[in-house]
């Protein structure tokens, strides 16, 4: 029997995994905010001034436009950064999907 060398192949395989990892992470992913019938203007408001560190009349434009449509394209990233900007949207339950 011929002996293969698996520790090379081992360390090839570990690096395409951590590359795709950060190709995957890197891809444009956007973040959905749906509307609701219990929060305020001004709730949705200031949660997303704080997570899309957005202006204010930013803010309300989006808020303006879930209301109206029933949902708005709030912010697009990084899966990691719209992880987070779902994250402080979830603070107070708002209704939200991450998409690609």
């Amino acid at each position: 029997m011929e002996n293969i060398d698996l520790s090379a192949q081992q360390e090839h395989v570990q690096i395409l995994s951590e590359n795709e990892e950060s190709a995957v992470t890197a891809l444009p992913f956007q973040v959905i905010l749906y509307n609701d019938n219990w929060h305020t203007f001004d709730e949705v408001i200031d949660q997303l001034v704080k997570a899309v560190r957005c202006s204010y009349e930013k803010a309300r434009d989006f808020a303006f436009e879930v209301h109206v449509k029933g949902k708005a394209l709030v912010f697009n990233g990084s899966l990691q950064d719209c992880l987070k900007v779902t994250s402080v949207l979830e603070e107070i339950a708002l209704n939200t999907q991450i998409v690609s």
